[in-house]
């Protein structure tokens, strides 16, 4: 299958007192049409800066340094933009984690959904209304003022926004952070509702273990700007191949851990001011790193039909 969407060895680079610190570093992976693929990781991993590239989103201190990033096989990364504003919001759109920040206070949510209609063009007013009420009686949403909002009704009013195109493909970067339980779930039957229904691929980033599991398709397992392992979800957090993954699973509470301490990766995720190790990133915190995972980052290893990882000792778990 052909894929929608090819990042080609992704580099981002950081402005720090007039240095230009590494925060990506040679990232590849693709995402395929209908397909939902998660990026999981600590903070401070590169996800976030990861997904903000595709739309040419990232601050003026931040600049793509290296690589591609493929669609309709376009480079993204030099469109100008005028052709990038005529992608985002129609054939790619995002969700952010602050639906707060990202809402006008003084709109009713119901302009600031059909707004993105009429930015791409659409000229009858009655069909931008319509659609617009369609779709916020679908997500049980009534116009307001996002102040008015709780925060799980204003990710919607997010969502709304995101899908009211019909993208080919919605990134959404931790869009379930800080809700509750039930507010969380509902969330993600929306994904899976718009994945199903309207076939749209999802990049969808989180921290969360529990809720990719949840939701993807396929995994991408980022530490400290770069790519440890990937492959179908099931398979990489059952059978782990990568010291990180299994740290991170470690530290998953579950109902078997109740009134015991949690696992946890000893030590910290580099800053960006400290710089990232040499060789392997994750070797001074893996308790079975070898002097050859402090000199040289091992290329990618296939290690079944759809996985691959970066570890020297990479071996499935049985």
């Amino acid at each position: 299958m052909e894929a929608l969407l090819e990042v080609r060895n992704l580099s981002i680079g950081i402005k720090r007192g007039g240095e230009l610190l590494s925060a990506v570093e040679d990232v590849s992976f693709d995402i395929y049409p209908g397909e939902i693929l998660g990026i999981v990781g600590e903070s401070g991993s590169g996800k976030t800066l990861t997904a903000l590239s595709i739309l040419s989103l990232l601050s003026e201190n931040i600049k793509i340094t290296s690589g591609s990033i493929l669609y309709n096989e376009m480079d993204m990364t030099v469109l100008s933009e005028e052709k990038m504003e005529a992608i985002r919001g129609k054939e790619i759109s995002m969700v952010f984690q602050e639906p707060f920040a990202s809402l006008n206070p003084l709109l009713k949510i119901g302009p600031q959904i059909g707004e993105g209609l009429l930015l791409h063009g659409e000229k009858d007013k009655a069909l931008v209304e319509n659609r617009t009420k369609a779709l916020m009686e679908k997500l049980g949403l009534h116009d307001a003022y996002p102040h008015r909002l709780s925060g799980g009704m204003c990710q919607r009013a997010m969502f709304a926004m995101a899908i009211i195109c019909n993208p080919r493909l919605l990134i959404a970067d931790e869009p379930t952070t800080a809700l509750d339980h039930d507010t969380q779930s509902r969330i993600l039957a929306l994904f899976k509702e718009i994945n199903r229904d309207m076939g749209t691929s999802v990049l969808f980033i989180s921290h969360d273990i529990e809720v990719i599991k949840e939701l993807c398709d396929r995994v991408l397992v980022m530490y400290s700007g770069r790519i440890l392992e990937e492959g179908n979800t099931r398979e990489v957090f059952s059978h782990p191949a990568h010291e990180y993954t299994r740290g991170l699973l470690n530290s998953v509470p579950s109902a078997a851990m109740r009134g015991k301490a949690l696992a946890a990766i000893p030590g910290k995720i580099p800053s960006l001011e400290e710089g990232r190790p040499s060789g392997c990133p994750f070797h001074p915190r893996c308790a079975k790193a070898m002097p050859e995972c402090k000199i040289n980052f091992p290329p990618a290893k296939k290690i079944g039909a759809n996985r691959t990882t970066r570890c020297i000792l990479g071996k499935i778990d049985e």
